[in-house]
């Protein structure tokens, strides 16, 4: 790597704010609490195993309960929703995360929208959405909070900055860039069918690449010295953006793996332990 350019590591933002989560979750046992995060799976999908898995074993390392509910491939809507509702009601529980995709019978949205906006540690509802719009929100959404918490770390202006976001879930492109925003940039948000894509991403001070495609953004489109943030991960550790064209001409970027990913987990374990200190005050 070129020793002018910076490598936004991702783990070692997250082993900081881990740090600081170790204490909190210590003095949470103080009192009598620990916190509990329960994560629902639905059918057998490869990736979402190994997914909560890791989360999984991210929060027994932190002394945070992991409890997995696996259900049947054939679950339904109202079945996945009523373990849900369960859940909610359940008060040793402090956040609930539900692993998507789920399967096609599924009503995504409705089984999203049953989880308590006070249990909502992955920033999925509508509400938690709404609250984050207008910078309220106690659990942003996990990936875009982690890419938030980068530039924080690493002290990269935002306010005044013109940021790309290339994507547009309700999870990620959308929340990031109402996050950006709201911190004072200037967003445009593209998508991969945006007509002058190249020519938008060239005016991009700060990138975000959220679009799910593999090696999409080429180096040809960053402006010189441009700070890129890389939120894709896809088959065989690859990014959403060509790491090493990307490099040359950007100042600051997120590697894939080792950037964004590990602070989305440590965003996750974080809002569950928030949940629980407030349910302990």
């Amino acid at each position: 790597m070129n020793s002018d350019k910076l490598l936004l590591d991702g783990t070692r933002v997250a082993r900081q704010i881990q740090q600081d989560l170790a204490i909190r979750v210590s003095q949470l046992a103080a009192k009598g609490i620990q916190p509990c995060l329960v994560t629902i799976l639905v059918g057998d999908d490869p990736s979402s195993e190994t997914y909560v898995r890791m989360k999984g074993n991210a929060c027994r390392r932190l002394g945070i309960q992991s409890r997995r509910i696996h259900l049947a491939q054939t679950t339904t809507t109202e079945e996945l929703i009523a373990v849900i509702h369960e859940m909610n009601q359940d008060s040793y529980v402090h956040g609930i995360l539900l692993q998507h995709p789920v399967p096609p019978q599924i009503d995504e949205r409705a089984a999203f929208e049953a989880i308590s906006i006070h249990k909502d540690v992955d920033g999925v509802t509508m509400l938690g959405f709404a609250q984050n719009a207008f910078g309220e929100a106690s659990f942003p959404s996990c990936t875009p909070a982690a890419i938030l918490a980068i530039l924080e770390d690493y002290q990269i202006p935002i306010e005044g900055k013109h940021a790309v976001v290339i994507g547009r879930s309700p999870i990620l492109g959308k929340p990031v860039s109402l996050m950006l925003l709201n911190r004072n940039a200037t967003v445009t948000i593209c998508h991969s069918r945006t007509v002058g894509l190249d020519h938008i991403v060239g005016l991009a001070d700060i990138l975000v690449a959220a679009v799910g495609k593999p090696a999409f953004v080429q180096g040809s489109w960053i402006k010189e010295g441009a700070i890129v943030i890389d939120a894709g991960y896809n088959a065989g550790n690859i990014g959403d953006v060509d790491y090493e064209a990307c490099l040359t001409k950007s100042s600051a970027i997120t590697p894939v793996p080792g950037g964004v990913g590990p602070v989305t987990i440590a965003m996750l374990l974080k809002h569950t332990v928030d949940a629980a200190e407030k349910v302990g005050q």
